[in-house]
């Protein structure tokens, strides 16, 4: 026999001395138990709903009231990055000159890089970084179809206003030769 180990005789149970707050414990979780067991937690009103708390027992209660307050919304860093690389283009063409283009897109590299550095958190990170020459090149395309857009577009406007002032002189020239005739 082990040092250690006792023989049962030597095991005494009102040897222990339990605190009184121990002790209704344990008689309380005995009469749940009790109760469970003779059925009478079945089929009570709202099994199995979750429990409708106030915000005050929740520990980050101020961090979710700020948040819905304010309308943020947290989203993990790999699906923050794809809706940040879908709005890219929109945000660039927005910009006016190519050096602030090229650092716009390496900012997002820099977050793209630094995120595949982090533990995963959510969804795998699938987005990768921009050719900063390729999007900047993209990006001076757009500028110019724009451009050759708003060019056409003015003077479709100057045509159609010169056409309709034309039109007007026809239509005063007939008027004024019928009122001619007529009299």
């Amino acid at each position: 026999m082990a040092e250690h180990e006792l023989p049962l005789r030597f095991y005494n149970p009102s040897a222990f001395a339990f605190d009184t707050d121990v002790v209704i414990a344990l008689l309380a979780d005995r009469q749940i138990r009790n109760a469970i067991e003779r059925g009478e937690f079945d089929n009570l009103p709202g099994a199995g709903k979750p429990l409708d708390l106030p915000d005050h027992h929740d520990p980050d209660w101020w961090l979710k009231n700020l948040m819905k307050r304010e309308g943020l919304v947290t989203l993990p860093p790999s699906v923050q990055l794809r809706k940040d690389d879908a709005a890219l283009d929109e945000q660039l063409d927005r910009l006016s000159d190519e050096a602030a283009v090229r650092r716009e897109v390496e900012e997002f590299n820099e977050r793209v890089i630094w995120a595949r550095y982090q533990l995963p958190a959510g969804p795998p990170l699938i987005t990768m970084p921009r050719d900063i020459e390729a999007t900047v090149s993209a990006w001076a395309d757009r500028r110019a179809a724009r451009a050759e857009e708003s060019r056409r577009k003015t003077a479709e406007e100057v045509r159609a206003r010169e056409e309709a002032r034309m039109s007007g002189r026809k239509r005063r020239r007939l008027f004024g030769e019928r009122i001619r005739r007529r009299s």
